[in-house]
Formats: C-alpha cells, sequence, structure tokens
C-alpha cells in the first residue's frame, strides 16, 4: 500500500477515534503527524524530518484563534454581552414574532466577532429557551433559529471558521473571497431559518403580542441543565458550558459602563482594523485584549484560561498533518487520480456530501481544515471547478448541520429544551440536521460550483 494511500487512511482513522471517543482531534493529528513524519518524510536524520513536522505548524492561525477567544472572554466577563443582548430584546418591545430573529441576529453577532459557535449557543440557548417558554414559542425553532444564527455569522472575517477557512485557503495559495463566504453563509442560514421559522409556528407568532399574554411561564428553570460537551464530540470544536438567565432579568436596565463601552470600541477597532486596513485579526484581537485588560483588570480576569484552547488544539494539529500529507505527496497524487475520473463536478458535490456528514457527529474545524487541502485537485488544472466557489460549498455544507443533536449546538439546545419537549426536541433536530447532510450539500453545489461563476 502505497504511503499516499496510508496517510488518507490514518486521516480517516483518526476523524472516527475522535468521534467515538472522548479525544481530541488535534492531539490525534499531530501523533498521527509525528509518526507519519519520522517514517515516511525525506531527511537524512530524525531531527531533520521532525523540522520539517513543525515546519507546518500554523503560527498565524494559532495568534488568530487565541486572539479572537480571548477577547471574547473579556468582553463575556464585562457584561458587554449581555448587553448586547438586553438592547436587541429592548428593541422588539413587545412583539412575540420578532423574538427568534432577535435570537438569530445575537447569536451571529457573537459568532460574526469571534466568538466559538458553541460558545455563543451555550450563552444564548438558555435565555431563548426561556423566551420560548414564557411567551409559548415552539422551542425546536428557537432552537433553531439561535443555531442557525451561530452559523450565519461563523465565517465573518473576524470568526473562528471565517478564520480557518481563509487562512488554510491563503495557505494553500488558492484564490479566496473573504467576503463573499460571509455573505453566501449568512444568507443560507437566514433562508432556512425562514423556513424554520414558518413551518414551526412563526406565522401564528407574528400576530401575538407579549402584554397579550399571561405569564403562564414564571421562569427557564425547565431549561436550565448545564452541558459539558468533549471536544472530541464536538461538531464545532471546543466545549462550553450553559447559562442561565430568566427573562425578568433581562427586563432590567444594564448600564453601558466604561469597560463595556471600551469594549465595543475595541471590537469596532478589529472590524475596521481587519475589513478595510487587511490587518491580521489575531494580532488585533489581542492587541485590544491586552488593552482592556490593563485598563481594567478586574474585568479580564481568567480570560486567558477560557482562550478555546481545545479548538486552537484541534486546528493546529490537523493543519500541521495535512501539511505532512503534503510534504508526502498525497495531495498531488489526488490531483493524478481525479484527472483520471475526469468529473470535477461530480469529485466537488461529493467531496461536499463528505464534510456535511463528517461535520454532524465530528468537529466543523476539523473538517475545514482538512478538506479544502485536499479538494485543491479539484481546483487545478484545465477541467478545475471555481476555487472560490466550491470552497464555499463545502464551508456551508459542514457548518450547517450543527443543528444535529450529535453536534455541540445540537446537544445544547436539546439540554436546554423544558424538559416536557426535550424528546420532541430531539427527534426534531435529528431530522432537520440529517435533511441539511442530504440538501445542503446539492443546493450549494448547484448554485455556487455548477454555473462555474465563482
Amino acid at each position: 500500500m502505497s504511503v499516499e494511500v496510508v496517510s488518507i487512511l490514518v486521516l480517516a482513522g483518526i476523524f472516527l477515534v475522535a468521534t467515538v471517543r472522548p479525544i481530541n482531534l488535534g492531539a490525534l493529528a499531530i501523533v498521527a503527524a509525528f509518526l507519519l513524519g519520522v517514517s515516511a518524510l525525506h531527511g537524512a536524520d530524525v531531527g531533520e524530518r521532525t523540522d520539517a513536522i513543525f515546519a507546518g505548524f500554523p503560527g498565524d492561525l494559532f495568534v488568530i484563534l487565541a486572539g479572537v477567544t480571548y477577547l471574547f472572554a473579556i468582553a463575556k466577563n464585562n457584561g458587554t454581552v449581555d448587553w448586547l443582548v438586553h438592547v436587541a430584546i429592548r428593541a422588539v418591545g413587545g412583539r412575540v414574532g420578532l423574538i427568534p430573529w432577535v435570537m438569530f441576529l445575537v447569536t451571529a453577532c457573537l459568532t460574526a466577532i469571534g466568538a466559538v459557535v458553541p460558545a455563543s449557543v451555550a450563552i444564548i440557548a438558555p435565555i431563548g429557551m426561556g423566551f420560548a417558554v414564557r411567551y409559548k414559542i415552539n422551542p425546536l425553532l428557537m432552537g433553531l433559529m439561535i443555531i442557525n444564527g451561530a452559523s450565519a455569522g461563523g465565517f465573518s472575517p473576524l470568526s473562528i471558521f471565517g478564520g480557518i477557512t481563509n487562512g488554510v485557503v491563503q495557505k494553500a495559495g488558492l484564490p479566496g473571497d473573504p467576503i463573499l463566504l460571509f455573505l453566501a453563509s449568512f444568507v443560507f442560514n437566514f433562508f432556512i431559518s425562514l423556513v424554520a421559522f414558518f413551518k414551526w409556528g412563526g406565522l401564528e407568532l407574528l400576530g401575538r403580542r407579549a402584554e397579550d399574554l399571561v405569564s403562564a411561564a414564571a421562569g427557564p428553570a425547565s431549561a436550565a441543565a448545564p452541558v459539558a460537551a468533549a471536544e472530541g464530540q464536538a461538531s464545532s470544536g471546543g466545549g462550553a458550558t450553559t447559562t442561565t438567565v430568566a427573562p425578568s432579568a433581562l427586563e432590567e436596565p444594564i448600564a453601558l459602563d466604561r469597560d463595556r463601552a471600551l469594549t465595543l470600541i475595541g471590537l469596532l477597532a478589529l472590524a475596521v482594523g481587519a475589513l478595510f486596513f487587511d490587518l491580521n485579526v489575531g494580532l488585533v484581537a489581542v492587541t485590544v485584549a491586552a488593552v482592556l485588560t490593563l485598563i481594567s483588570p478586574a474585568s479580564a480576569k481568567n480570560a486567558v484560561n477560557q482562550i478555546a484552547w481545545p479548538t486552537v488544539l484541534l486546528v493546529c494539529g490537523i493543519v500541521m498533518y495535512i501539511s505532512v500529507m503534503q510534504s508526502l505527496g498525497t495531495i498531488k497524487w489526488l490531483g493524478n487520480e481525479v484527472a483520471t475520473i475526469g468529473a470535477p463536478l461530480l469529485a466537488a458535490l461529493i467531496i461536499c456530501f463528505i464534510g456535511g456528514a463528517v461535520s454532524a457527529f465530528a468537529s466543523t474545524t476539523g473538517i475545514l481544515g482538512a478538506l479544502i487541502p485536499l479538494a485543491v485537485p479539484f481546483l487545478t488544472g484545465s477541467h478545475a471547478v471555481g476555487a472560490v466557489g466550491l470552497i464555499t460549498a463545502l464551508a456551508i455544507s459542514s457548518s450547517v448541520v450543527d443543528s444535529s443533536p450529535f453536534s455541540t449546538s445540537g446537544a445544547l439546545v436539546v439540554a436546554n429544551a423544558p424538559e416536557d419537549r426535550r424528546d420532541a426536541v430531539y427527534k426534531g433536530l435529528m431530522r432537520w440536521g440529517f435533511s441539511m447532510v442530504v440538501l445542503a450539500p446539492i443546493a450549494t453545489w448547484a448554485v455556487l460550483v455548477v454555473p462555474g461563476w465563482l
């Protein structure tokens, strides 16, 4: 068996092991990179081969992942996140039909500015389920709006998914379009949320006002079960625990104090610097976080400990292993194999299906780090498909399946659902999540890849 085939089988094997066992996928990838690299890479001695393994360490992605989650931890600690949620909820007044969309937008904003997807779902899910109980909103609808919102903002140039995808694309020497990636993901998640909204009672909610309802549900006590998701079982990388917030608490004024105002200014500076001055997201995020820490050490206490270290390990490990595969010539070998098939469009559809199917159980961050480099053969040569279109389709196909109850986001929603509706929410997410495994690759492939306009 050739070393190229072995490297692919090892990659599939570590994804399988990390799915069925509670072990970080990145740790397995580093072990695989070490063993495969030392035994198969070219080099005069073990030291030279080890240096070749470390040459694939993604320092830029490390800084991005650590920096943005560090900054978000400070924003969470000093109440900036609570303030944003409070402002958004009060903005809709008594319009019950708009509350699910507020949850969608708030969660999208959190992930767009750097929150890890499971962390943003963990923060918003208890709040959203509390409102679902209080205002008689279908909890499955509320859960899907929160999960889809997290995915909608997940590919902004400032976000974790966006940083990973754009970084891997740049490292592979492929053309990319970060803004198109973000907008395409947002629009797709908006439309599937629109379908969910009208499928599960949204039309009825549009005619309902809060003052017309008696406070039949006093609080979200039944929706407060904490969850600790193991990284190896997380679809989006990184576990999170839930936070319980009673709806009544959100009606109390939350002041925009000095620390929160400075944090908002810092987030705005991060967005402007990254989008208009092409500054590195990770370096700017660390700078803003450091300044906020110097100004208010108390609000930044333990923020470093809240950095998404499991996600950092996962992404860096996967990228290191893919680098070893590239050094072994696996990517070039795949290119030759694809050339013999002569059907790059079919290959592109298959890789989107693989991304969706595996991500429904395993890590979305790991999938993005692994499949984009493996898609390079479909993106080069005389019969190549459009790089931007396929990367965007693959990214969307791999992320919208986070609604599966086997993913971290889906599990958080199930755990925070009212106890008497938990089984229904679980079954609903199961059906919805696995329908996305089939429908999302077909839809994104048909719109973004087949026409060849990207």
